[in-house]
């Protein structure tokens, strides 16, 4: 009889936790407006550093650059319309890290969808929709490089919205 309590306490303690973890979840998806753009602020600030000119661009073709420094390969893309996240007059320039959050494999891109793509464990990202994973192993989206354009057409990255592949902290 005793044993037969303790699993009802049990049971009681584990739906009393639940109710206080959803209770919690919910909170937290139900953010002030304030509470929701520091998350989209939330970014690695790396120093600034000129990826090109957008006289260097073509709309989708990918430019190799290497951002926050030599050792980390990323792309810039004029996608051709305005996206989420995106500079430049059009608000269609966007950048990432190239390589995949899963295994580190370098990304190739794909003009004919917008996407980079893992030759590894074929891990997909859509570069319209700020490298969102839409399918394969990864378990994270790709890391967005933060632009800006000035009053000549320089790109500049200045931070990064992730974690790069194979860093062990978001500093230099």
């Amino acid at each position: 009889m005793k044993c037969n309590r303790l699993v009802d306490v049990g049971r009681r303690q584990f739906l009393k936790g639940g109710a206080l973890a959803t209770a919690g979840a919910v909170a937290a998806v139900v953010a002030t407006p304030e509470q929701a753009k520091a998350r989209a602020l939330a970014r690695v600030d790396y120093p600034a550093n000129r990826l090109a000119n957008i006289a260097d661009l073509a709309v989708n073709t990918p430019l190799d650059v290497a951002y926050p420094d030599p050792d980390s390969p990323g792309v810039l893309l004029k996608l051709g319309q305005a996206v989420d996240g995106g500079v430049g007059p059009d608000g269609d320039i966007v950048a990432f890290s190239v390589l995949c959050p899963h295994k580190g494999w370098l990304l190739s891109y794909s003009a004919t969808d917008k996407t980079l793509n893992c030759p590894g464990h074929h891990s997909r990202f859509d570069c319209e929709a700020g490298g969102q994973q839409i399918w394969g192993h990864a378990t994270q989206n790709l890391p967005q490089f933060l632009l800006r354009v000035d009053d000549k057409g320089d790109i500049y990255a200045d931070g990064v919205d992730d974690l790069i592949y194979g860093r062990l902290s978001n500093v230099l």
